[in-house]
């Protein structure tokens, strides 16, 4: 029954597409003058009892003087952005618009308007999202924040740009606010002008082609007491540090039959007439997993978008200096990025959160065995979990087994709960908890 849904594809790209056409097209005033030519020529209709009629051939005369005067508009511009290397998702990110006059005329009244990628989803994201939305319907978990456009990843200001002198160059300030994480693609800008009447835009569009990351969205976490404790490191610092196989220095001592030649000390040697040798300890310290459950058949998940900004606020508020994370999750393969003493900043791992995608072709499974081969190696595992069901009650219970501390964070749908084969969520220790979408907030601040 695909092909029914078809036209009702195209109708919305369609009505999207005109209605982000009028948006930019028309100014406030002009917004007011189509309504009022709606209105007026509603109850125009009448001529015999009413005068409205005339009021509705005035507007309709000076709006289409002002759409005529759309297509005079004669220049030629250059543009360049002053972006940030990355924004942050649901924080409004600022930036400089250089916009340069290539021609002899003076320029006044423009703005600035950003042309990002189309934002409309493909027929078979649209589809997936459209089951989606029919299966929280029929299971009453239609969401209370449900946003209005999934597809859409920020919001732009309109910038206003000062007066133009000929072959002359000036700078707005733009606005943009990133709604979702991912990369945000920007097109090119364009420089508009209204009419006299100042009801509609003219546009000329300059390329300028550009991207900027979008981070996501972080929350603040109290002071955690995580689980785990110092572990041996096998390589030690090297092994954070990723250079050679050597373990803390200690001291000096003497030389004994069948230390390594490459831990004399020559300078030692030298000065006392004997051989001296460097003694090193294997390093302990604390080593934790974060373990991302990706696993979700549904596209734009608010779930997942979540769970991810609940894995981004440990990935940068966990001090790695004396410590190593390791980020575990499955996209179209297996993934283990490890941040902390040397190796990479929390930085690095937010821009791989970012990138996140979920993962509808594999099985919890995989994460599983890919956590389990990983799991002698850390102190403790903080798991971000989309549900609780048999498969991951059956994973958190084998993680518990082998004695690994742990911290599980699942998060559930607005007005959702914990049900299906985990049955109630209990946990003595206090090391389990729910975080519900729409306060995941509130949930972290209660953490110990």
């Amino acid at each position: 029954m695909t092909f029914l849904y078809k036209p009702i594809y195209w109708s919305y790209r369609a009505t999207g597409g005109l209605w982000y056409w009028a948006q930019r097209r028309f100014t406030p005033a002009g917004w007011a003058v189509a309504v009022a030519l709606v209105v007026t020529g509603a109850v125009g209709v009448d001529i015999d009892n009413t005068v409205t009629y005339q009021a509705f051939a005035l507007l309709f005369a000076v709006a289409h003087f002002a759409f005529a005067c759309s297509f005079i508009f004669r220049a030629k511009f250059s543009a360049t952005r002053l972006l940030p290397r990355v924004g942050t998702a649901g924080q409004p990110m600022f930036y400089k618009i250089r916009v340069k006059n290539l021609t002899a005329q003076y320029q006044s009244g423009l703005t600035v308007l950003e042309n990002l990628a189309d934002p409309r989803p493909s027929f078979a994201e649209w589809l997936a999202f459209h089951h989606a939305e029919d299966r929280r319907t029929r299971a009453f978990r239609v969401s209370q924040r449900k946003q209005r456009h999934p597809f859409r990843l920020a919001d732009v200001k309109t910038a206003e740009l000062p007066p133009l002198p000929a072959h002359g160059e000036a700078e707005a300030r733009g606005e943009i606010f990133p709604r979702r994480r991912g990369i945000l693609k920007f097109s090119g800008v364009t420089v508009a002008r209204p009419d006299p009447f100042g009801l509609f835009r003219a546009f000329i569009k300059v390329p300028a082609p550009q991207t900027v990351l979008i981070l996501p969205k972080r929350y603040p976490l109290p002071p955690i007491a995580l689980p785990g404790a110092l572990r041996y490191q096998e390589g030690g610092v090297a092994l954070a540090a990723n250079v050679g196989s050597s373990e803390e220095f200690v001291a000096l001592r003497d030389y004994r039959h069948g230390d390594p030649l490459r831990h004399i000390h020559w300078r030692s040697w030298a000065k006392t007439g004997k051989p001296i040798v460097k003694e090193f300890e294997d390093e302990f310290f604390v080593r934790h997993a974060l373990v991302l459950d990706t696993f979700d058949d549904e596209p734009n998940s608010e779930v997942l978008e979540e769970a991810v900004s609940v894995a981004a606020s440990f990935a940068c508020t966990i001090l790695t200096q004396e410590s190593l994370l390791d980020l575990l999750f499955v996209g179209n393969q297996s993934y283990c990025f490890t941040a902390g003493r040397g190796l990479a900043h929390a930085d690095q791992m937010l821009e791989i959160l970012a990138s996140v995608k979920h993962c509808p072709d594999k099985k919890f499974e995989a994460l599983e065995h890919l956590v389990l081969n990983h799991i002698s190696a850390v102190s403790g595992c903080i798991c971000v979990l989309q549900r609780w069901d048999a498969a991951r009650k059956k994973f958190v219970e084998k993680l518990k087994s082998l004695g690994v501390p742990l911290l599980v964070l699942i998060v559930v749908p607005t007005g959702g709960g914990i049900s299906g084969a985990g049955g109630n969520l209990v946990d003595a220790e206090g090391k389990l908890h729910v975080l519900e979408v729409g306060k995941i907030s509130e949930g972290l601040a209660k953490l110990k």
